[in-house]
């Protein structure tokens, strides 16, 4: 089975590699044949480096091989689709909703954010 967590590209800076809609400009953060709004022809795109937080928490328990406490947001990317990711450095409290973050480099596989000041 693949992955299913948005890809980040680094070559050229952080940015989610994903697809946009050609009709309806849609845009979705894993690859897929069709648009899902419009079942219209999508064409590749890459999606950050910046966004704004949407929601997050502060997760406090174990799961999987991840030690907790670790933060999570999603994360709406300027002009690109909403996706879930690492905060780096906000083990204690989450961003709050709102705040600017932008990509880092993946951890693990993981789309990883920081809150940018």
């Amino acid at each position: 089975m693949p992955d299913p967590r948005p890809q980040v590209d680094t070559s050229e800076g952080p940015l989610v590699v994903g697809v946009k809609c050609r009709s309806c400009r849609h845009p979705m953060a894993t690859p897929r044949p069709v648009c899902a709004a419009c079942g219209g022809q999508v064409e590749e795109a890459g999606f950050g480096p910046t966004g704004t937080v949407y929601a997050s928490t502060v997760v406090r328990i174990a799961v999987g091989d991840r030690t907790p406490p670790y933060a999570l947001a999603y994360v709406d990317l300027d002009d690109g689709p909403r996706i879930l990711a690492h905060v780096a450095g906000a083990e204690v409290s989450a961003p709050a909703v709102e705040s600017r973050v932008r990509l880092l480099a993946p951890r693990d596989g993981d789309v990883v954010v920081e809150v940018v000041a």
